[in-house]
């Protein structure tokens, strides 16, 4: 499951390509990744060095690669109207596996600062609904995030603050 994501981002090796758009499966990965930090109206260092950490682990790219995606996630992201167009892109392209997979990569950036604030929670909420991740499925997905954060559930409410 997660080499079919790996795969399925690993098209941005190819030579020769333009700067990704915001249709790129790649791009609405990581504009929703910018969506979920910015989601409590701050993005600190711990979640950009988490996000970068996360693109280089799981998506595979590095150098000059992962500045033009995170630069392309980022300006679809600030261009974005909606959620609808990330998700139905993602929706498109992965497997129900792996969109549990993407959910729960969502949670590790969402728990990035060591805090569940509440804006961050609605935001993967609604991308795992609109990526057809049930309820059940999320929720096994914010506890796995949790557990790999080492942090414990009671410890992750809150606003940051």
């Amino acid at each position: 499951m997660l080499d079919q994501i790996r795969a399925f981002l690993g098209g941005l090796r190819d030579e020769g390509r333009t700067k990704p758009d915001a249709n790129n499966p790649d791009v609405a990965a990581v504009a929703l990744f910018f969506h979920v930090i910015g989601a409590d109206g701050v993005v600190d260092d711990v979640e950009s060095d988490k996000l970068k950490a996360l693109i280089i682990q799981e998506y595979g790219v590095s150098g000059a690669d992962l500045r033009e995606l995170i630069e392309a996630g980022e300006e679809a992201d600030r261009e974005a109207v909606d959620l609808y167009q990330f998700t139905s892109i993602l929706n498109r392209s992965l497997e129900p596996e792996a969109k549990i997979r993407f959910i729960e990569l969502l949670w590790n950036l969402a728990y990035a600062d060591g805090y569940r604030h509440e804006l961050e929670d609605h935001v993967v909420w609604r991308i795992a609904d609109l990526m057809g991740v049930s309820n059940r499925d999320r929720v096994l997905a914010r506890q796995r995030a949790l557990a790999a954060a080492g942090i414990d559930d009671g410890e992750a409410a809150g606003d940051g603050s």
